[in-house]
């Protein structure tokens, strides 16, 4: 909201997914439309979301220009996206001057031994559940992506990449319901899926202390192209 410079009064989401970030942004008074194309995700969404926020069943891609908004944002769903065409079709739903933000990052406990235990839990069925770079950035590069193709595009100035350091405590089964919120384990059969939980569930301490540092980008639509 700082970096806007503005105030902002229209939002629209990718990948809303439960809606955890909606609600935070539907808090601010802003006017949401949350778009995610799982029914499952978009049903639970619709239940803990204010009835202003609007709702729309549509993968990235399915959107098309017409109305546009003060903030086009994705809360860790951003690498679901085609990248073909990307930056474009978010230019297209921006106002001129508006604003695009992408944040999310890994969850890991922050238990060096609890992490190794739930690698080797987690082993034969997943090698690793970070996502990685859709762009080939390494990890130690300065700029991470997607503010790497933000600066590429032509579409977008003024790229900025922050980290916002966060220490959560949650208990095991908390833990595990974050656990199927991440791709990695999202694209593996069900059947795989359950066997992957409760085998990490078996080493799991009562509660779990969990490093969840955010990675945040902001990037400003041009005035003119």
């Amino acid at each position: 909201m700082e970096y806007a410079g503005r105030p902002i009064r229209t939002a629209l989401e990718v990948g809303a997914g439960t809606g955890k970030a909606t609600r935070l942004f539907a808090r601010r008074g802003i006017a949401v439309t949350a778009t995610e194309p799982d029914g499952d995700m978009l049903a639970e969404l619709r239940k803990h979301v204010p009835a202003r926020v609007r709702t729309v069943r549509a993968a990235f891609e399915d959107l098309r220009p017409g109305e546009s908004y003060g903030l086009v944002y994705a809360a860790a769903a951003l690498h679901w996206t085609n990248p073909e065409g990307r930056w474009s079709r978010t230019a297209a739903l921006l106002e001129p001057g508006g604003v695009f933000a992408s944040f999310g990052g890994p969850v890991q406990p922050a238990d060096p031994a609890v992490e190794e235990a739930v690698r080797a839990a987690r082993a034969p069925f997943l090698e690793s559940d970070e996502v990685p770079s859709p762009d080939g950035t390494p990890p130690e590069h300065d700029m991470q992506w997607p503010g790497t193709e933000l600066q590429r595009s032509e579409w977008f100035t003024d790229v900025r990449q922050s980290m916002i350091r966060r220490r959560l405590t949650m208990s095991a089964r908390d833990y595990i319901g974050q656990l199927s919120t991440i791709s990695a384990y999202l694209i593996l059969p069900a059947s795989e899926q359950e066997q992957v939980f409760r085998q990490i569930m078996r080493v799991l301490p009562e509660t779990v202390e969990i490093a969840a540092d955010i990675t945040l980008h902001l990037a400003r639509r041009r005035y003119a192209q």
